[in-house]
Formats: C-alpha cells, structure tokens, sequence
C-alpha cells in the first residue's frame, strides 16, 4: 500500500469504529471481480466494512462494463451454458471469493457480520417454491456459512424466508418499505427459529436482516407531494405538502426500528434470544441520495443505532467519512415520525399504497437490469465461438 493511502485508511478505519461503538455495521452495497482481484475490497475491510451486498443491477453493471469476465464467458459459451447458467457461475465465483476475504470478521463476531449477499433471479419474486428451490442450490454452491441468500419480502416470499431459515440457510429480506410488512417478515424469522429449536436444531448461527429500501420512497412521495403544491401560490391549510418532501423514507425507517425494538423487548423474542439466537437486524438500504437538492448523507446520519445496518454506495461512504457526524439517533423523533406519515394520509398520499406500489416497481427495477445482463452474457457467449 503507498504510504500515502495510510492515513486515508486509518481516518476510515477511525469512523467506523465510532459507528460500531453505537451498534451499527457499515456494508459495501457493490461488488465487482476487479475489487476482488485488485485488493480493493481486501482494503475496505481492514478498514471496518464488514459486509457486502449485490443485487442484479450491480452484478450487471461488474460484467457489463467490466473485461474480467470475458474469458469465463468464452469459456462456459463454448461449453454449451446459457446466459442463466454463466450468470449463475460468474456470480457465484464472486460471491464465495468476496465471502473468503469477509470470513475473518464472520469468525471474530461470531457469525453477526462478515456476510456477503447473492440474490435469486428477480423472476422469482411471486414464486414460493421456485425462490426455495433456487436459494438452496446457490446456497450449495457458494458453500459458505457467511452467505445472505437475498429473497424479496412480497407475500410470495414470506413463506419462502421461512423455509429457508428452517433448512438452517441465513436470508437477507430485500425490497422492504412498509412497517406492516416488516412486522410479517420478523414474524417469519421468529417462527423460523421457534422451528427449528422445537425439532432440536441449533438457532444460535442462524442470520437474517430485513432490508429498508428508502431513497426511492422519498422519490415517489415526493413527486405526490408536488402534485398538490400549486406554483406562486401559499398552502391554503395544513399540513403544508412542501413542509413534508424529503422526510418520507427517515420517519417510515425510525417507525420501523420502533416496531423492532417492541418485538426484540416481548416475551418471544427473550424466550429464543436465551436459547441463542442471533437477532433480525434491520438494513438501511438504497442509501445513496437521488435529489441532488438533499444532504447525501441524510439516509445515513438520522438512522444510527443498535442492531442496524447500513449499506452505501462507496460514494457515500467516503463521504461519512470525511464530514458525517456520528451519534445514535435511530430512536429520536418517533413522534414527529408518525406525524410525518399521518400527514401524508391527510393530504391524500395512501402510504401502504405507495409501499405497493414500491415493492413492485423494485421488482421490475431489479428484472429490467438481470434480463439485460442475459442479453450481454448470450451476446458476448456467441461471439467468442
């Protein structure tokens, strides 16, 4: 390493410790090969990241843009795979590799980070056994215990992060952006484990976290609230729609750690948590601010606090590091928080409605890029024969 990188490691490594010491784990949200290969991940570990997720676009983006993968592609072409089939491989290889560099922080926090995320196909997003089926064979082929297989929380996917924690296979719950259907996905986890330690298996390296997905909530209700604000004129009433943009996705995050610290504090949750086992963590995911007009940090510096993640785009990482403020601030402003959302209601924005409509577009947003990504991998497959 150049000399003169180290002080730029140790201010990161600095920043994160002192979001560690407040409960918090910071995650990488992007992988590629070349960070692989080059020691860039190696690096941002030693310097506290101690997770990684990936999703269909940020694997496309990698092997899309990137030349590392050609010669696999080739390779595997020329063998007779498909583009799902390479896919499957390239990802996969990725995967146990970034899960290797992670594993010392695995085994030093005893399982509770050091996990890297693989997601089943976006196609699965409505099928139940389909997303079973396929979480346990990546399961089988990563063949890592610091694996997150990623299944959406739809309806369809419930009963599918149930099954897979029973089988003893750790789930990262993606695409979430309502309170009521984070509730039903730590009901999941929470029967999952009753499950499994009533038929005698071990509970206590079982891990979840269920993932908040929140620019894109603002970026939706934003566009609602500017529906109902008429140019060059004053609001007639309150709540003022102006008064509310950009708050949206915070107040829904707080209100949700507020659920979570009710369920972690009830007699099912301490019955299991003395049998062992490892709480439901909550993930603060789309992280990366999308209105240039917002702080970039502020899906980062309002949601610090025991038992969470946060997952960021390197860009936003690098920015905490160099002016974020750091102190636990996840469990102020409930009030406000149900206040935000009660407003929204009073000026017609249905919320539960904008979740719906949310979830779906998240998953059209992860197909549209994976199936892109099938077209580069059949293109690129035909012409190296």
């Amino acid at each position: 390493m150049p000399d003169s990188a180290q002080p730029k490691l140790d201010r990161r490594a600095k920043r994160l410790a002192e979001l560690a010491a407040h409960g918090q784990s910071c995650w990488l949200d992007d992988l590629s090969r070349r960070m692989v290969v080059d020691g860039h991940l190696q690096q941002l570990v030693e310097s506290g990241i101690s997770g990684v997720t990936a999703n269909p676009a940020t694997f496309g983006k990698a092997i899309s843009e990137g030349s590392e993968y050609a010669r696999d592609i080739a390779d595997f072409a020329g063998q007779g795979f498909g583009p799902d089939a390479i896919y499957e491989r390239l990802a996969v290889a990725d995967i146990r590799d970034a899960c290797d560099i992670l594993r010392p922080v695995y085994d030093a926090t005893s399982g509770v980070d050091g996990f890297v995320s693989l997601e089943v196909s976006p196609h699965l997003a409505h099928d139940t056994q389909s997303s079973i089926e396929e979480g346990q064979r990546l399961w089988a082929a990563v063949d890592r215990p610091n694996l997150f297989i990623k299944i959406p929380g739809t309806r369809a996917g419930l009963p599918a992060i149930e099954e897979l924690l029973v089988q003893g296979i750790n789930v990262n719950v993606t695409l979430l952006f309502s309170v009521e259907r984070y509730e039903a996905v730590a009901d999941a986890y929470l029967r999952a484990l009753e499950r499994r330690r009533t038929a005698g298996r071990p509970i206590d390296r079982i891990a979840s976290v269920a993932s908040f997905f929140l620019s894109r909530i603002d970026v939706l209700v934003d566009q609602l609230l500017q529906h109902r604000i008429v140019p060059n004129r004053p609001a007639a009433a309150e709540p003022k729609p102006a008064g509310l943009l950009g708050k949206t996705a915070v107040a829904n995050a707080k209100l949700a750690y507020h659920s979570f610290q009710r369920i972690t504090a009830g007699d099912r949750w301490r019955s299991l948590a003395g049998a062992g086992a490892q709480v439901q963590r909550l993930l603060w995911a789309s992280t990366g601010t999308k209105n240039p007009h917002y702080s970039e940090l502020m899906y980062v510096e309002p949601l610090i606090g025991r038992d969470t993640v946060n997952t960021m785009p390197e860009k936003t990482i690098a920015a905490f590091i160099d002016h974020g403020t750091v102190r636990g601030s996840v469990d102020e402003g409930v009030d406000e928080a149900r206040r935000i959302i009660a407003d929204l209601g009073r000026l017609g924005v249905d919320f539960p409605c904008v979740a719906t409509q949310l979830e779906n577009e998240g998953v059209q947003k992860f197909i549209e890029p994976f199936d892109a990504l099938m077209e580069h991998i059949g293109r690129a497959g035909r012409g190296a024969r």
